[in-house]
């Protein structure tokens, strides 16, 4: 009997091992090993990171040359003092894999499309469209740049050195919480995922497009009707550059180019890419405008938030180098940020910088297509996709003389968006790294201006700061020189020279410098004045935050930081201020429910403020939402055709000036609205949506703005318990543009003061990637509150006030 007991117990014990130490799926989901998850000496609990906790005072590291100091202050900002640039770039790769390696190797796994190695099928699509798309033939392309560039490929592979040294000195206990949870390892960095981050940055910033959308149109209503709802240019408030007359070269093209108009109409799902609310606010204010005689520049770009953050801010110290910032884990340098000189920052410059070719095949093989009345050759690349715990999926995607066919009948074959060529300007070779390791030792507008000369792609607005006193603003990238309308459309790929033909040159790009009125800034809108010789095409245009920002800085003459900080944090919205009163103004209170008379009342005193707690800005929104874009373009979202709405100022301008538009119409009933009557049903319709609202939030009495918008900061893998909600004000159309996932992903204050440059900046997440740190979300209630810290840029590693802890990194032998 005793001898029974123990096999039963014994066996209950090996099927205890089995089931904990082996991986299981419940439903779709697969779950960790749970042994080795809940392993109280290896698995999660050894990521709980006590606070006051401080790394090793010196490790051995394996590369490094000579010794390394590594200074962290108390938001676990490191401070990196080297002796040569090699180890300099080794340094900041091992301390940022120590604080982000997981988000570095998954983001680089979703940009190659390798997403359903550690996720199984869920991840196949993803993995599908980012090999269809070329994201690691413009990673290649890039790759293939940099190592030709002495200094490009020092900086790509010693910062692969440090990161694989961290990566070597791991056990399972070491590994990121994620890994724990996926229950995978990291693989060795290489070169190539530095290239894919900076791709990835691309694909977030400068995939938007509609020639798709435009080309439907166009066959749908004609030019006259897709110029009046879709203007290239909508004439509102000043453009980043504006100086008539002073451009003295001419553009290098000025003949048309036809379009390609489909037989069909083109019905598809919209395409993935850019967010709409993706944006960005940077401006700099000369010495004459601010209270200290001397230059402030700020920058804050708007990216979908995530924990752990897009950024992880870092000082490097080595020789010629002092400079601190935000910089992009996974890649060397620094992104955003200053030197004891000069300070930078960036917008995205919105430009169209995609081109769809509708492609005509020899026959069904699509072996040959049609270019310049011949059959050239495609080039058919077979992508194998590895998917965990099933085969592997074997792809062909076809190039072309234009790039990759993106879909076609194997791919997304519920639509007819297929065998068309997609063209991107990511996809050509560039070295945007050496315009950052210059940037990073510039000292002067002459040493901004030579980095910016070899930056391609995603076209930035490059703001610029010196404590010689120079502003300046330099609209960056690798353009086309387009011809009227072109970009606008689809284009026959059938004809070579429909294609881009030449490139703005790197001088005729759009600068400013110590403009008289004693600003620059950018924030997404049109970028120059009519006189510039090139044709200027985009997805869309900003028309509010950039008009905020100019009136702000163009009242005062005595600036300080604080009022910078103020506004980039400033709720007032333009939007609503210019929209409102006209709408209440159609609104028969006498006719009004009790509910909508709350709102009305609520409304008309609010002062367009989208402070966390205004109501009027719920409302409003509720409202904006009800509008725009069902109730108003109905027309274009109904079927299955691709068609774009156009943009909010655009939508709110015709309202004004064409109320009697036949679009204002709603189609399905027998009378003929204008302007007036959806106005009106739509605000019934958003008071209804507002009592549901508070219906469904305990019977709340008031709608705060904060708590309906209800914003947050999800972790990467969407999981709860690792993500923040945050009640704040703002949203998009507003400099403060924290709308419901995007917002100011880093804010950064410069001051160029010549007795020493000071500088603040934050972003809503921290340092380390680790959910289990004091460190992984300390910088989002500062963020949301407007608090920031002062970045402490370090002279010397002994200089440290805000000292917490330090490394000493030396060699070791391999």
């Amino acid at each position: 009997m005793r001898l029974f007991k123990f096999f039963v117990s014994f066996a209950m014990t090996l099927a205890l091992v089995y089931f904990l130490d082996n991986r299981w799926v419940i439903g779709k989901a697969p779950l960790p090993p749970l042994g080795k998850l809940l392993d109280p000496f290896h698995g999660f609990w050894q990521n709980i990171e006590p606070r006051g906790y401080k790394p090793p005072a010196e490790l051995q590291i394996p590369g490094l040359q000579d010794k390394v100091t590594l200074v962290f202050d108390s938001l676990a900002v490191p401070h990196i003092f080297a002796s040569n640039d090699a180890d300099l770039y080794l340094a900041q790769g091992y301390i940022t894999a120590m604080h982000r390696l997981w988000q570095m190797e998954i983001q680089t796994h979703a940009a190659a499309g390798r997403v359903a190695e550690i996720a199984g099928p869920a991840g196949l699509e993803n993995d599908r469209y980012m090999r269809r798309l070329g994201m690691a033939y413009g990673a290649q392309h890039a790759l293939e740049s940099m190592m030709k560039n002495d200094t490009t490929r020092m900086m790509i592979e010693k910062y692969a050195e440090g990161i694989n040294a961290y990566i070597q000195s791991l056990h399972y206990g070491d590994l990121a919480f994620e890994y724990k949870l996926l229950d995978y390892r990291p693989e060795p960095w290489t070169p190539l995922k530095s290239a894919l981050l900076l791709k990835n940055m691309a694909y977030s910033l400068c995939m938007r497009d509609k020639d798709m959308e435009m080309t439907n149109a166009l066959r749908l209503f004609g030019p006259e009707v897709v110029d009046l709802l879709y203007p290239d240019q909508e004439g509102v408030g000043e453009p980043i550059v504006d100086q008539p007359g002073s451009w003295k070269f001419a553009g290098v093209l000025s003949d048309s180019v036809p379009m390609a108009l489909p037989p069909e109409l083109i019905q598809v799902k919209k395409k993935p890419g850019a967010d709409p609310t993706t944006g960005s606010n940077n401006w700099a204010v000369h010495g004459s405008k601010t209270a200290t005689g001397t230059p402030m520049l700020c920058n804050d770009p708007h990216l979908n938030l995530s924990l752990p953050s897009l950024w992880y801010v870092v000082q490097l110290h080595g020789p010629g180098a002092n400079c601190m910032g935000a910089s992009l884990p996974g890649t060397p340098g620094i992104i955003i940020g200053f030197t004891d000189s000069v300070a930078w920052g960036v917008t995205n410059a919105q430009r169209d910088l995609i081109d769809w070719f509708r492609i005509t095949y020899k026959d069904s093989s699509r072996r040959q297509y049609r270019l310049d009345e011949r059959w050239a050759d495609t080039r058919p690349v077979v992508e194998t996709i590895a998917v965990r715990g099933e085969d592997a999926v074997s792809d062909t995607v076809y190039y072309t003389h234009w790039g990759p066919i993106t879909y076609d009948h194997t791919f997304r074959s519920n639509n007819n968006h297929v065998d068309y060529a997609f063209r991107w300007i990511a996809h050509d070779p560039s070295l945007e790294l050496l315009t950052f390791y210059k940037l990073n030792r510039a000292r002067s507008f002459d040493d901004y201006k030579e980095a910016l000369n070899t930056y391609q792609a995603p076209a930035q607005n490059f703001v610029f700061a010196s404590v010689q006193g120079d502003v300046a603003m330099r609209i960056q990238g690798k353009f086309p020189a387009r011809r009227k309308n072109e970009g606008r459309f689809v284009l026959d790929g059938s004809i070579r020279t429909n294609g881009w033909q030449a490139f703005i040159p790197v001088e005729q790009n759009i600068t400013y410098r110590n403009p008289p009125r004693g600003f620059v800034s950018s924030a997404n809108q049109y970028p120059v004045d009519n006189t510039y010789p090139y044709y200027i095409t985009a997805s869309s245009w900003e028309a509010y935050r950039n008009r905020r920002i100019n009136s702000v800085l163009g009242q005062d003459t005595s600036l300080t930081v604080a009022d910078m900080m103020a506004l980039q944090t400033d709720n007032y919205n333009l939007k609503a201020a210019e929209s409102l009163p006209a709408w209440l103004k159609q609104l028969d209170s006498a006719r009004l429910s009790p509910a909508e008379m709350t709102a009305f009342d609520i409304l008309k005193a609010w002062n367009y403020t989208n402070t966390a707690d205004a109501e009027g800005a719920a409302y409003y929104e509720a409202w904006w939402d009800s509008l725009y874009p069902g109730l108003i373009w109905d027309e274009l979202l109904k079927g299955d055709t691709l068609l774009d709405v156009p943009s909010t100022y655009t939508t709110l301008r015709l309202m004004r000036e064409k109320p009697d538009l036949a679009f204002f119409d709603i189609q399905r009933t027998p009378q003929k609205e204008t302007v007036a009557d959806i106005v009106r049903l739509a605000f019934s319709k958003s008071v209804q949506t507002v009592e549901q609202w508070k219906k469904d939030h305990a019977g709340s009495t008031k709608v705060p703005w904060g708590a309906y918008k209800d914003s947050r900061i999800n972790h990467l893998l969407r999981l709860e318990p690792l993500s923040a909600a945050v009640n704040a004000g703002g949203n998009h159309d507003i400099v403060n543009a924290f709308s419901k996932t995007h917002g100011p992903s880093w804010r950064m204050v410069v001051s160029l003061e010549k007795t020493g440059v000071k500088a603040w900046g934050l972003y809503p997440g921290g340092q380390s990637g680790n959910p289990g740190s004091p460190h992984y979300a300390d910088m989002i209630d500062p963020w949301v509150n407007g608090k920031y810290p002062a970045l402490h840029f370090l002279q010397t590693a002994g200089q440290a006030a805000d000292r917490f802890s330090s490394i000493v990194l030396t060699p070791s032998e391999e």
